[in-house]
Order: structure tokens, then sequence, then C-alpha cells
């Protein structure tokens, strides 16, 4: 086992990297990533030192691998990813506050309207079609609207 960690060189380094590069593919969260890309670090060392020992490559790893993820991890709760789409599987939330015509009536404190190319149960008091709505709130898969006029 000794005489294989011995001549461990520069490209086994590589194959590292690639390898936890590879899986990061296939496991979510950039940690394989920054592991990857601290062996492929580590194969440069490695090349531009080729007479360092094994324990001096895998100490460089090991510190390299630390440092990246942990700065990786700090640098994303000082930056937090913004999305535009945090409301993408709440469609009703996306309403809130959208005007909207009535393209039937309000009977009885329910009825039906279309929003895009969706049909949307509603709430509201009794009002004649074509009246300009708003959406107040959602209940469930439903829009409780008021009349704006």
């Amino acid at each position: 086992m000794k005489e294989i960690l011995n001549h461990i060189v520069f490209w086994h380094w590589w194959v590292l990297g690639v390898f936890l590069l590879v899986l990061e593919t296939f496991v979510p969260g950039a940690f394989f990533l920054w592991l990857g890309v601290s062996a492929m670090v580590t194969g440069v060392l490695a090349f531009v030192l080729p007479s360092a020992p094994l324990a001096v490559n895998a100490l460089f790893f090991a510190v390299m691998s630390v440092v990246s993820v942990v700065g990786w991890r700090v640098y994303q709760r000082k930056h937090p990813t913004k999305t535009q789409d945090n409301l993408l599987n709440r469609r009703g939330a996306q309403l809130m506050g959208q005007k909207l015509i009535l393209s039937e009536p309000l009977k009885g404190g329910r009825g039906h309207t279309k929003v895009g190319d969706t049909l949307w149960s509603i709430e509201g008091p009794d009002l004649p079609q074509g009246t300009e709505v708003e959406v107040i709130a959602v209940n469930a898969n439903t829009l409780v609207v008021r009349a704006l006029s």
C-alpha cells in the first residue's frame, strides 16, 4: 500500500478532480464542486513541485477543500440568490392585487373568470359580467375579489 501511495503524481489528482466534478452533477449543493476544484489545484501543485511528498499534497488538498467549501458557504450567506420565480408554484399568489374583468357574472358569491389561459374559481359579492375586480386574497385555488367601481 505504501508503495502505491508513493507513486501518486499530478494526473492522479486531476482524475480525482474530474471524478468529483462529475459527481457534483448527480449530487446537488456545490459541495463536490469545491472538492473537485481543490483536487485540480492540488494536481497543478503536484505538477509544479513533483518532488513534494504525498503528505504535503494531501494537506494542501485538505486545506483547500475546507477553505473553498467554507468560503462558498460564507459567500452564499452574504449574497443570497435572488429569484423572480419565488411564486412559481403559487399561481394564485401571483395574481394578488391584479385587476380582472369578470368573464361571467358572480352569483351567490361564487363564479368563474378567465385569467390568461386559465379559468379560475372566484368568490366575492354578486356582480354582473364585465365588472372590473381586484384580487384581494386566495383561498386554496379560489380567488377572492372585490369590485373596483
